[in-house]
């Protein structure tokens, strides 16, 4: 069974709801009216710091200060989550560090500098960011907030659930981006609770692919590389006990191609006004993946739509912060 208490997503709710406002659900005309689903967006991209982050961040500091003084918080990251960092450690007067990976995401970058956090770049991706990371943290006594394997994050992300299961009681279907698993284990966790028959679909980089790889195999399956547009994305090295709780509280997983996400991104600026960066456009990249193009069947006026033509679905839009030539390739 999962690890996760309801009785801590309660507590998270708490802690999140003195600091964030609930992010809106909008109806995406658009792919409605391609997909013959209700498809509606769940725009954590209009949280502080443009993505959902801050939800797990919060509540993993605020829990930790609860226990005893926090002499600093540490963080690795492709981005967001260094910047959700950032902004709790801000937000409740600790010291933070982040580490990024060599030539991190501009936009991103600029947004942790802002909020304060002390940035140490290098390393070729997230895994060698991380035990960088670690490695300061074990040796300063300093709180290492690890996205993925810190229990006290999926809290944070659960009320992601609760606020769309509010919003929107009748969802039968929520796709979520499957980077670290932080956000999709807390998110089905929830849903699963308060809905048990809802489907929850994990969607990832193709070049990004390790557990999805895992999720399928049942086993922690490491990939050499994860070099995707989607940074938010781009993990390589699953950890086993989140492949475990990904099995039993994921129903189905999908993998999109960068040129999908790019697509995806110019969608929903052009058709919805809404900025999304590849791993917050990668919802919409698998939902499109999922239905057959209307046709008029033979001698009829009948349209013929996909998988979810019917259902009310809910695609997660979990960060804005794209960076400028991902931007201009989308739109191009």
């Amino acid at each position: 069974m999962a690890s996760l208490r309801w009785s801590e997503v309660e507590r998270a709710r708490e802690i999140v709801g003195r600091h964030l406002k609930p992010s809106r659900l909008v109806e995406a005309v658009s792919l409605s009216r391609a997909t013959g689903a209700r498809v509606f967006l769940k725009l954590e991209s209009e949280q502080p710091t443009g993505s959902f982050k801050p939800r797990g961040a919060i509540t993993a500091l605020a829990c930790n200060l609860e226990r005893g003084p926090v002499a600093g918080v540490v963080a690795a990251s492709t981005g967001n989550h260094g910047a959700a960092t950032a902004y709790a450690a801000r937000l409740l007067g600790v010291p933070a560090t982040v580490f990024l990976p060599a030539g991190p995401n501009p936009v991103k970058r600029q947004r942790i500098a802002e909020l304060g956090a002390h940035i140490v770049e290098g390393g070729r991706d997230l895994v060698e960011a991380l035990d960088r990371a670690a490695l300061f943290a074990r040796e300063r006594g300093l709180y290492f907030m690890e996205d993925g394997r810190d229990v006290d994050m999926r809290p944070g992300t659960a009320t992601i659930a609760c606020e769309a299961l509010e919003q929107l009681p009748d969802a039968d279907v929520l796709f979520v981006p499957m980077g670290d698993t932080t956000l999709i284990r807390g998110v089905a966790f929830a849903a699963k609770h308060l809905k048990p028959g809802i489907r929850i679909i994990g969607v990832q980089a193709e070049r990004a692919p390790a557990y999805t790889l895992s999720w399928r195999a049942g086993k922690a399956i490491a990939t050499e590389t994860c070099d995707t547009i989607a940074d938010g994305l781009a993990t390589r090295r699953p950890l086993e006990e989140n492949v475990r709780e990904l099995r039993e509280l994921v129903d189905d997983v999908l993998l999109v191609s960068e040129d999908e996400m790019l697509a995806a991104i110019r969608r929903l600026h052009l058709d919805e006004q809404v900025v999304a960066e590849p791993a917050g456009a990668a919802t919409t990249a698998a939902l499109l993946q999922e239905y057959t193009t209307p046709t008029s069947a033979p001698n009829s006026g009948a349209q013929t739509y996909g998988t979810f033509a019917g259902k009310n679905v809910v695609l997660l839009v979990t960060g804005s912060n794209v960076a400028p030539e991902v931007l201009r390739a989308a739109m191009s």
